[in-house]
């Protein structure tokens, strides 16, 4: 009896996959025969997809095999499945849909042989989506973000990200980094120094080192272009002092101006145009925030307020921008700028006899990691050094 059973079972499921291929079959035949907006291409994944789904039929429903033990052989004209590893340990396989041939990738060969049976079925093929910080405006913003915003102070992040903005994204932006080559940052760089922006090349130089050494740790690219860039030295126009008769000429011109004290107080402590805005008094001398330090710990320097500076101390330091302020001292000095009463403070401290040590501070110079580390000098040291500048 249970036999009978048996027999009649297995005809009945020989029956039923005959039924599936020939409805099948005619589905697909009546969907490439109806005058539909179809095109050439839709056509040819269905014929490829009504092949592999009679294949499957006719194997997968073969008398004695359960649905787990199904059998997928592909063995369709255009399909392939390796059944031989590949070197990084995954099997392939191809489908050849409109003359192209689709690659598949899975860690077994009835996972290769799934994805085969989807693309000749759907035509949908998934893509590896390409990682957004292979564009090079998209890894650089990633770069700065993640690491060098931690290295470098608010400003120089600022700085730096200003001339990226300017000079390199609209050239080098919406492209990928293994695109860019050697000659491309040349031409780049080589446009700029035309311009006369050496400073800028220089810079420039600098960051784009950086944010391809960046890429290739990430292994995004195997070499850094810049590396066989050549660029000419740029040589950085240091302040010229002024004279003793133009320091004269400022001071009357000043008389009475709203500029006179922050004037005054650029040329007696030799600050930098952008330190002007944190300056605060503590007892005997200014204080402002040494601007040049590299690093995110917010340094300060200490300048004693020297006699020819003290009449413009009191009062409070909300001064207009120093923009302003240069703007103003081009009207008096014409061939001068706020960087060079910086200058004139430091060659004025030197013809004084300020020591070299004391010098350093006032002006916010590094004497170097080791004598930073030991050298403390004391606020009485500072005063007497400071007592020697007469100008």
């Amino acid at each position: 009896m249970k036999n009978d059973y048996n027999e009649q079972i297995n005809r009945a499921l020989k029956d039923l996959s005959n039924v599936s291929v020939l409805l099948t079959e005619l589905r697909y035949r009546l969907e490439l025969i109806q005058p539909s907006t179809l095109n050439v291409q839709d056509n040819e994944r269905r014929r490829c997809a009504f092949l592999v789904d009679s294949q499957l039929n006719k194997k997968n429903y073969k008398k004695g095999v359960s649905e787990g033990e199904k059998d997928m052989i592909l063995d369709l004209q255009g399909c392939h499945v390796s059944t031989k590893k590949r070197s990084d340990n995954r099997y392939y396989g191809y489908i050849t849909l409109n003359g192209k041939r689709i690659f598949c990738y899975g860690k077994n060969v009835d996972e290769v042989k799934e994805k085969i049976v989807l693309i000749a079925k759907t035509g949908y093929h998934r893509k590896k989506a390409k990682t957004e910080t292979h564009n090079f405006k998209a890894f650089t913003l990633h770069y700065f973000e993640t690491f060098r915003k931690r290295k470098v102070t608010a400003r120089t992040y600022a700085v730096d990200m200003n001339r990226l903005k300017h000079n390199v994204f609209p050239v080098f932006g919406d492209r990928s980094l293994k695109s860019i080559t050697p000659t491309d940052c040349q031409n780049l760089l080589d446009r700029l120094a035309e311009q006369g922006k050496g400073k800028t090349v220089d810079e420039l130089y600098s960051l784009l080192s950086v944010i391809f050494k960046g890429a290739i740790a990430h292994g995004y690219i195997k070499s850094n272009p810049i590396s066989l860039v050549y660029k000419d030295t740029h040589e950085r126009q240091h302040g010229k002092a002024l004279t003793p008769a133009e320091i004269e000429l400022l001071k009357t011109a000043l008389i009475g101006s709203e500029f006179q004290r922050p004037i005054m107080i650029y040329l007696y402590t030799g600050l930098r145009p952008n330190e002007l805005a944190s300056i605060r008094v503590e007892g005997q001398f200014i204080v402002a925030i040494n601007s040049k330090r590299k690093t995110k710990r917010v340094q300060y320097k200490k300048i004693p307020i020297v006699a020819q500076l003290a009449p413009f101390i009191p009062g409070d330091f909300c001064f207009t921008r120093y923009e302003n302020i240069r703007k103003h001292l081009k009207t008096i000095l014409p061939n001068h700028t706020l960087k060079d009463l910086r200058t004139t403070f430091y060659s004025k401290c030197r013809e004084c006899g300020v020591e070299e040590p004391a010098l350093k501070a006032f002006v916010g110079h590094s004497e170097g990691k080791l004598a930073e580390a030991y050298t403390n000098l004391s606020d009485e040291y500072l005063i007497r050094q400071s007592q020697k500048i007469d100008f």
